[in-house]
């Protein structure tokens, strides 16, 4: 896959870190790559998430993924007015900064844990890093690649 051409009206030099906060920093676009790693991938269950995202933004950020290359999206065999969106590798390849964000925050900070949270962390204590974060890339893809007809690249 080719990379993202990114670019600025300056030539100063950019961090590598404020051009991925540029590009994917809003909460919204990470949560909306979290929810299609837990099987959400059509608006009306991007709508009816717990956070309560507003209908506007999420066709800006459906939008923006997907001029990123982040997602794509077939339409549904029985309705072809739906769109049922999946992660491409680029996406995938996020879930590790997914893990590290949810990781730092149940190590530094206390919240009312939703089950999704709870069950994340006894599952960290009971793996290492690195195989939670293989698993769920290699079974999101042979998820994606079955229900989507997509060959990972």
């Amino acid at each position: 896959m080719n990379k993202i051409n990114y670019t600025t009206d300056s030539s100063t030099a950019i961090c590598a870190c404020k051009v991925a906060l540029d590009l994917l920093g809003d909460s919204w676009s990470l949560i909306i790559v979290r929810d299609l790693f837990r099987g959400k991938n059509t608006f009306s269950q991007f709508l009816n998430n717990d956070e309560k995202i507003s209908s506007n933004i999420l066709v800006d950020r459906l939008k923006k993924l997907r001029e990123l290359k982040v997602i794509d999206y077939i339409k549904n065999e029985n309705d072809k007015k739906i769109k049922e969106y999946y992660l491409t590798d680029r996406g995938i390849d996020l879930y590790p900064i997914i893990y590290e964000m949810q990781f730092w925050t149940i190590n530094h900070i206390s919240f009312n844990e939703s089950k999704n949270t709870k069950a994340w962390r006894k599952s960290s204590k009971e793996q290492s890093k690195e195989t939670i974060i293989k698993a769920y890339q290699e079974n999101y893809k042979k998820i994606r690649d079955i229900k989507f007809g997509v060959l990972s690249s």
